[in-house]
């Protein structure tokens, strides 16, 4: 298996994020990325891949292209008031407030444009959101040859929707390799989300199409961020009416329990019948991560991948959240080598 990677993460990478009222060191760490790669060349994956360049074309067929240029130029505009710090917004257009017009000061395009306030923009963050998705992409080229692939993406992506970001998300990297699948001409994919966190961005960018099926498994919105999304009862709108499918679980959920979500979701992919599946790899559903409340070992990850390798589906995984930072390594290749070990 290919690994998709770039060093060019490392550009973004705040001095601090708001968690519990303080400000704390960013859980979206560059050493998330580092124990991976450790784990990867411990465990024989050594086909390390650098990304090709990326389409901005095909970013804009999934995130609005105000969102694309306000990314693109957001920490010039900081920059040119004399802003000291990193660009955090500060008020959101909240209910009854209009949130149809754009500000035209920079503050205000923040509130905007961002979904939650841990998510600051640096002088690096855009280029290192732009290698992120490119890793994507050209992994989603690697795996129409080889038939599955792995593209190690930093800054993660699924909570960044189609002209918001936030959550550690500027662009959604899974969903924009669906684009470039789609694109290269497959009918239909499938977008397995298994972070502990569900994948509004995600969700919103495909909730009206058929040509998609998103399956998220994820922390009950009661209980956990996003909050104001991932419910059992958005199922999709239109055309994408059934097309959605939520598996929202309460704090203490089991691996028995996960698992047989998972495989619920496993059987949905069985009878859409999908040309590709992209899975969004988060592993912050694990015990001990400081953003979950499930209780998954370290080896249950080898039967996640093993189930997901029995779809024996032309497959591509999408690093997205893991913030247990000395497990991040062992439980994300984990579900790696077991889908090598029963897929194809």
């Amino acid at each position: 298996m290919k690994t998709v990677r770039s060093s060019k993460h490392r550009l973004h990478y705040p001095t601090g994020e708001i968690h519990g009222g303080q400000l704390v060191c960013p859980f979206d760490c560059p050493e998330r990325w580092d124990n991976i790669i450790d784990r990867l060349t411990a465990q024989g994956y050594t086909e390390f891949v650098n990304p090709d360049e990326l389409d901005i074309e095909l970013v804009k067929q999934v995130h609005a292209p105000d969102l694309v240029e306000f990314l693109a130029n957001a920490w010039d505009e900081w920059q040119e008031l004399g802003m000291n710090g990193e660009a955090i917004p500060t008020s959101f257009p909240a209910r009854r407030m209009r949130d149809r017009q754009i500000p035209k000061h920079i503050e205000g395009k923040l509130a905007y444009y961002c979904l939650s306030i841990e998510t600051a923009i640096t002088s690096g963050s855009w280029i290192a959101a732009k290698s992120a998705a490119a890793c994507a992409v050209t992994a989603q080229n690697i795996v129409a040859d080889d038939g599955v692939a792995f593209s190690l993406c930093r800054p993660p992506g699924h909570h960044a929707a189609s002209d918001m970001y936030g959550a550690y998300c500027f662009l959604n990297n899974a969903a924009i390799a669906v684009q470039a699948f789609r694109n290269e001409n497959a009918s239909r994919v499938a977008l397995l989300d298994i972070d502990f966190h569900h994948g509004n961005g995600s969700q919103d960018i495909f909730y009206q199409r058929d040509d998609v099926l998103y399956l998220s498994l994820h922390g009950h919105p009661h209980h956990t961020f996003p909050y104001f999304l991932g419910y059992a009862d958005e199922t999709g709108s239109g055309l994408g009416e059934g097309f959605n499918c939520n598996y929202p679980m309460p704090p203490g959920t089991d691996f028995e329990t996960w698992y047989s979500a998972l495989q619920h979701a496993c059987n949905r992919i069985r009878e859409y019948s999908p040309d590709a599946l992209v899975v969004s790899h988060g592993v912050d559903t694990y015990k001990d991560d400081p953003m979950s409340f499930f209780v998954i070992n370290s080896e249950d990850y080898i039967r996640c991948g093993e189930l997901v390798g029995k779809l024996n589906l032309p497959t591509l995984f999408v690093m997205e959240g893991g913030y247990a930072i000395a497990e991040i390594g062992i439980n994300t290749v984990n579900v790696l080598d077991g889908f090598i070990s029963t897929s194809g």
